[in-house]
């Protein structure tokens, strides 16, 4: 894994605002690599960006010094202010040669992410590289490495159980109704629009639910996720006198006192008498108690959730083990393949060698002796001088293989 170095900048050292700042655009991202590619001569690069990390993976000759690191990234031309310059470059986390590869392995593995086993980040390291690839900043050492890269996450999730369960809150909540095979024309009512009601609402609009009213103190906020949803908007004043019917209520607010009081219940029922389902996300819960004395509910709230989180994320550290091992059998398997691939790159002159060998022989050296020769003589001949070129291709190139291996 020689000159392939990493160039990464996490949520572990960084501010998440200000990483952001590292962030490069779709459409000024040719022209910055570019710059550095130019500038440091390197032959093979790619950049990925999420919102926990921003990374350069290429290969070098040059030693990652300080110096070196702060003017990469000068050249990258980020909005960094130059007194925060030096500050910028000392999160930075340095990987080179197999520390870079072990690296790579464990960020698509997700065993570096904010959270272990989500595995939406090796589908975002494969799209980072397939973009830079297209635009020509990656050759055949990056497709083999990232090649490797992508087999081993691959296994890791599927010989462990580092994703197998759900450890978001919002992600559980959602299975618990899925549970409760709801139509898809059940009418939702989703009480406050912060990030929580809206995550939730993603996996209900992913999966066709698309009968919303949404409720918020702020009208204006409840009126932006309602477009979203296709829904209608509400102030949260008018909750009390909302009569259309539901079959769940969502509802994550930040007020002390229950939203979903006996009186607003009842009112939202309008006579209806079947049981109905409250997803409560709120801390302290937006759903009074007596509601849940006094009606039929299916309930769902967060505290309950959380236990089953905490516990899920406690058996995907355990599978740490495991995804350890699978990484490091990986990297003892690619080490023989990168160099067996270096010794094919080196010889593929070999057979354009032979082959002009073969032409001046023919025609020039021994022109005249084979002119002498029969029509079965030269047929012959022929055979001999293709068989001995074959053997002459592959022999070398075989035992070169050979020896690097057994000698690696």
């Amino acid at each position: 894994m020689k000159h392939l170095k990493v160039l990464a900048f996490t949520h572990q050292q960084i501010d998440l605002k200000e990483l952001g700042k590292l962030v490069i655009c779709n459409q000024t991202l040719v022209s910055r690599l570019n710059r550095v590619r130019e500038k440091f001569d390197i032959p093979e690069v790619f950049y990925i960006g999420t919102c926990n990390r921003v990374e350069f993976v290429f290969s070098a000759s040059q030693q990652l010094t300080f110096d070196f690191v702060k003017e990469f990234i000068q050249t990258l031309d980020f909005c960094i202010p130059q007194e925060k310059l030096d500050d910028f470059v000392s999160k930075v986390s340095i990987y080179e040669d197999e520390q870079a590869f072990n690296h790579l392995l464990r960020v698509s593995c997700s065993l570096e992410s904010l959270i272990v086993g989500e595995k939406e980040i090796l589908a975002q390291v494969r799209k980072s590289y397939e973009i830079c690839r297209k635009a020509g900043f990656t050759g055949d050492y990056m497709r083999m490495v990232m090649s490797h890269v992508v087999k081993t996450a691959k296994e890791v999730y599927t010989q462990t159980k580092i994703s197998k369960n759900p450890i978001s809150v919002v992600s559980l909540a959602y299975r618990k109704l899925r549970d409760l095979n709801m139509c898809s024309n059940s009418r939702i009512l989703i009480i406050g629009a912060g990030e929580t009601n809206k995550n939730i609402c993603k996996y209900l609009q992913k999966h066709k639910y698309s009968n919303f009213a949404i409720f918020n103190r702020t009208l204006e906020n409840a009126e932006i996720l309602a477009k979203d949803l296709r829904g209608e908007a509400y102030s949260l004043a008018d909750l009390g006198s909302y009569k259309k019917g539901f079959d769940v209520i969502i509802t994550c607010t930040s007020s002390v006192n229950p939203i979903i009081t006996t009186e607003i219940y009842a009112s939202l029922l309008n006579g209806e008498t079947d049981k109905k389902v409250i997803v409560d996300l709120a801390i302290p819960n937006d759903t009074s108690p007596e509601v849940l004395e006094s009606y039929p509910v299916h309930f769902i709230e967060v505290r309950s959730l959380q236990e089953i989180a905490n516990l899920n994320m406690q058996e995907r550290y355990q599978e740490l083990v495991h995804a350890e091992q699978i990484i490091e059998e990986s990297k003892t398997e690619f080490r023989p393949l990168l160099k067996q691939r270096q010794i094919e790159l080196a010889m593929r002159e070999v057979p354009l060698k032979i082959k002009e060998i073969r032409s001046v022989a023919v025609n020039s050296v021994f022109a005249n002796d084979i002119d002498q020769l029969d029509t079965n003589s030269r047929e012959v001949l022929e055979k001999i001088m293709n068989y001995m070129e074959k053997k002459y291709i592959s022999v070398p190139m075989v035992m070169a293989k050979e020896i690097l291996v057994n000698n690696s």
